[in-house]
């Protein structure tokens, strides 16, 4: 292709890349999540690691990955009038948004294992029940946000033992109990209301039914109504991120396999449309 064009980008997608002993094998999200070390830190200590919120999450995230990489290539050509190859794996998708752990780990040896619904690094910093069986997040990182939830908890004991982030991390457990205890007298809503009122950093843990009615995705229209040829009406998420001088739109769902191949082919490439019709009935494209 790059006799034909010296200019074409290539994106490759693989479960291992282009290159060292596992570029043969074959590989999906799933095994990318656990190659590159999602899975291990998914769910709670001594239990099965569990599947961390979606199987495809690593496709997604080597998309977005790989439109960040045509881009930059974009830019290259720009300059130097040539393409060039990008090589792309699920694993390292994932193992690129792990954290610190890189670097804790050559440093000091530690291995962050499984944390649950919490954290180790602040307190309480998690997921908690409500009265009608719902839950939500709370995240206080410093102790200033401790204070704000025991205020909104009106707890005031709470913050004079345990206004500071050492001392609270040493009694996690009876941190996360107290809370608990706190969430599991009220309505999800309820609860809310008291930290949005104090300014303690909470929302909703929200399935998809919560999404459909949530007033922040109505205003964001974060969910577009596409009306497909042949599906009939069909609800999506919004195009994403959104520019202020060119702002997204949905014109399609997307082509159907082999439908930009004449615009590919013949005008990209220069194969004459003869050539393609044998490519065609051979089973190649």
């Amino acid at each position: 292709m790059r006799q034909i064009k010296s200019g074409i980008i290539l994106m490759r997608v693989s479960g291992y890349g282009q290159t060292g002993p596992y570029r043969d094998r074959p590989g999906f999200a799933r095994i990318g999540h656990a190659v590159g070390g999602l899975t291990y830190l998914s769910g709670f200590p001594g239990g099965t690691p569990v599947t961390p919120g979606s199987t495809s999450l690593g496709d997604y995230l080597t998309g977005l990955y790989g439109a960040i990489g045509i881009l930059m290539a974009l830019r290259h050509r720009d300059v130097s009038g040539i393409g060039q190859v990008i090589d792309l794996s699920l694993y390292e998708s994932v193992f690129r948004v792990l954290d610190e752990i890189a670097p804790r780990y050559a440093r000091t040896g530690f291995i962050r294992e499984p944390e649950g619904a919490g954290t180790v690094n602040a307190c309480p910093h998690g997921h908690f029940p409500t009265q009608d069986g719902k839950f939500l997040a709370i995240a206080c990182t410093t102790d200033k946000m401790f204070e704000r939830l025991t205020r909104a908890m009106g707890r005031s004991d709470l913050l004079s033992q345990f206004g500071d982030q050492e001392v609270r991390l040493k009694n996690s457990g009876f941190i996360i109990e107290e809370v608990t205890k706190w969430t599991g007298s009220m309505s999800r809503e309820e609860v809310l209301k008291h930290c949005i009122m104090n300014d303690v950093p909470a929302g909703a843990i929200n399935d998809i039914s919560d999404i459909f009615t949530d007033p922040q995705f109505k205003a964001r229209g974060n969910l577009t109504s596409f009306l497909h040829e042949k599906l009939g009406e069909i609800v999506i998420p919004s195009a994403f991120p959104s520019l202020s001088e060119t702002p997204p739109e949905i014109k399609s769902l997307g082509p159907e396999l082999g439908s930009h191949n004449f615009e590919i082919f013949v005008k990209e490439l220069g194969v004459t449309a003869d050539e393609v019709k044998i490519l065609e009935r051979d089973g190649v494209i």
